[in-house]
């Protein structure tokens, strides 16, 4: 296929779990991939979490793959790739992704999270506003109201009643407002609504997808983020694993990372301006963190360390588990490849591959 008929993509944080998933599945689609990543995640949580490997496999793999080493927060070098492309969609992944870390630099945080997707929207408006953008948002966007519901305590997990409103997942009509968000929460809710605001007011095709906890075997967890991917690692390597508060009750949901970028290439296909969706494991998938550590046993015949504190984390979900039904009414093509059983064991996998 010649490049000058290539679709061309712009993916920032290409490098990460969705960017790198995104990369390969646009690749395969015979799109021509721009990429964008500078291995911040090595500067958030150390050299474990970096996503040098990644980026070089990608580079390995695809020749219709394009990298740039480049800060999201450069303009000027950002703006030179719109300046010199005509993108057709533009996912964007980067982030700094942990309510810990934007605690002890904030200015960093912001900066990453929400101004540097203004500057990307701007540029977006002004050279390719026939695109479709997509942003990664995430559920912190509803702070902690999640942990305002009425929750029964069972013997490996919290639940809600199976006549509560929200039994089958949070929705989007949940409120954003009156709640701790942590400081993480707030600059993703300036990005997100930014998006939609660029879909709604300037009517450019953008949409949001606010995540729940997005995993996969190419995730480099971290003690501060990708709660599966840190917990397989802490069990293989037997080091002693930490569950803050909830008495490891607290429920998520987990999506494949494959199934939220099909989700999106669904969005690209015909996008509605300014929609937002969460976007997670739902029913289908989902699991508590005691739940996990007795799967990952079973797949991996390891005992796990676990210690439990007694303090959760500020602002942590007690449970969520997210209402995909919005999504699957526009986009009723749109279904889940895999479940929590096929994460764990593509995980086990890679980590007992290391």
């Amino acid at each position: 296929m010649e490049v000058i008929n290539m679709k061309k993509i712009l993916i920032t944080g290409s490098g990460g779990l969705i960017g790198s998933e995104t990369v390969s599945f646009f690749s395969e689609k015979g799109f021509e991939v721009y990429g964008i990543d500078n291995d911040m995640r090595s500067y958030f949580f150390g050299d474990e979490s970096s996503t040098k490997w990644k980026v070089n496999e990608l580079k390995s793999k695809f020749l219709n793959y394009h990298h740039y080493s480049v800060d999201i927060r450069d303009e000027g070098k950002i703006k030179e790739l719109f300046v010199n492309n005509k993108f057709d969609i533009i996912i964007h992944t980067a982030a700094q992704p942990s309510h810990d870390w934007a605690a002890r630099e904030p200015f960093v945080d912001f900066s990453i999270n929400a101004q540097a997707t203004l500057s990307l929207l701007e540029l977006f408006k002004k050279f390719c506003p026939e695109a479709v953008f997509i942003f990664t948002s995430t559920n912190k966007v509803y702070g902690d109201n999640p942990n305002l519901l009425s929750y029964e305590e069972h013997d490996t997990r919290y639940e809600l009643p199976s006549n509560h409103k929200y039994f089958n997942g949070i929705d989007e009509s949940m409120s954003i407002d009156q709640c701790k968000h942590s400081l993480f929460g707030v600059s993703k809710l300036t990005a997100d609504i930014l998006v939609q605001e660029y879909g709604r007011y300037f009517n450019l095709n953008t949409g949001v997808f606010r995540g729940g906890c997005l995993t996969g075997p190419n995730h480099c967890g971290a003690q501060l983020h990708g709660f599966l991917s840190y917990l397989v690692k802490a069990i293989y390597s037997e080091k002693e694993y930490t569950i803050l508060g909830y008495k490891g009750k607290q429920v998520r949901d987990n999506i494949h990372a494959y199934d939220l970028v099909n989700a999106f290439y669904s969005f690209y296909q015909n996008p509605k301006r300014g929609e937002v969706y969460n976007m997670g494991g739902s029913r289908h998938s989902n699991i508590s963190i005691i739940e996990a550590v007795k799967k990952i046993e079973q797949i991996s015949g390891k005992k796990a360390k676990i210690k439990i504190e007694n303090n959760p984390r500020s602002g942590d979900h007690i449970w969520y588990i997210s209402d995909v039904s919005k999504f699957q009414k526009h986009y009723p093509a749109w279904n889940y490849k895999y479940n929590i059983n096929d994460i764990l064991e593509q995980i086990c996998i890679k980590e007992y591959k290391k």
